[in-house]
């Protein structure tokens, strides 16, 4: 198995381009789900792979990645999963212990959700997986978290589907002490980070992290 981190281009809106420039590191394996590739050649960037029922890309492009050495691994237009869920398979087949999702969060509602909801699949979770548009990133915690920001960044925790028993939060504003939340009500919204580390652990239960950032992160 390798340790290879992927970096997938989802088909949705994205408002700040350098912000995921910041997100990607040489030796990633970039992957675009369909019109995701418009956002790599917005950056000048080829991906390894391209997949998806390639409705949203026009031969010409496709043609202009397959030149560069780009694989193209077209599916059915009337398939089970979208094209955004077949990316993550791939990753997941290749080996990689860390994918990065981009361009996934705003624009459709059920697409944003159902984007997220993909991070309960159970091939994801033994694999660092999260959904990053370089302002907010979006991950689930099963047990203990550590999340790296800035000092006022925005943290919300959300159950899902069932409470979440024992949660306890450190180095943030609004402390959690084995406390239980509940996924009809908004105990673990809008808490502040007082640190550039924070740490949230759980006994037993599932949250969404939603992590919004004061300043944009840099990669070194």
């Amino acid at each position: 198995m390798t340790n290879q981190r992927a970096v997938i281009f989802a088909n949705g809106e994205i408002t700040d381009l350098n912000s995921l420039r910041q997100l990607l590191r040489a030796g990633d394996l970039c992957i675009a789900a369909d019109g995701g590739l418009r956002h790599l050649f917005a950056l000048g960037v080829m991906p390894s792979v391209l997949i998806g029922d390639l409705d949203s890309v026009t031969p010409l492009d496709v043609e202009k990645a397959r030149e560069q050495g780009t694989q193209v691994l077209k599916f059915p237009v009337d398939k089970n999963e979208t094209d955004l869920q077949l990316a993550i398979q791939y990753a997941v087949e290749a080996g990689c212990l860390e994918i990065i999702i981009t361009a996934a969060l705003g624009g459709r509602l059920d697409q944003t959700l159902g984007n997220i909801f993909l991070l309960m699949q159970p091939a994801l979770q033994e694999i660092n997986c999260r959904l990053d548009d370089g302002r907010e990133e979006v991950f689930l915690i099963a047990s203990s978290a550590e999340i790296t920001g800035s000092p006022g960044d925005v943290v919300s925790l959300l159950p899902v589907g069932e409470p979440v028993y024992d949660v306890k939060t450190e180095e943030m504003k609004y402390p959690l002490v084995y406390e239980k939340l509940f996924p009809d009500q908004t105990r673990g919204i809008s808490n502040v980070m007082l640190s550039r580390h924070a740490k949230v652990t759980i006994s037993r239960g599932k949250l969404i992290c939603i992590h919004t950032r004061q300043i944009m992160p840099v990669t070194k």
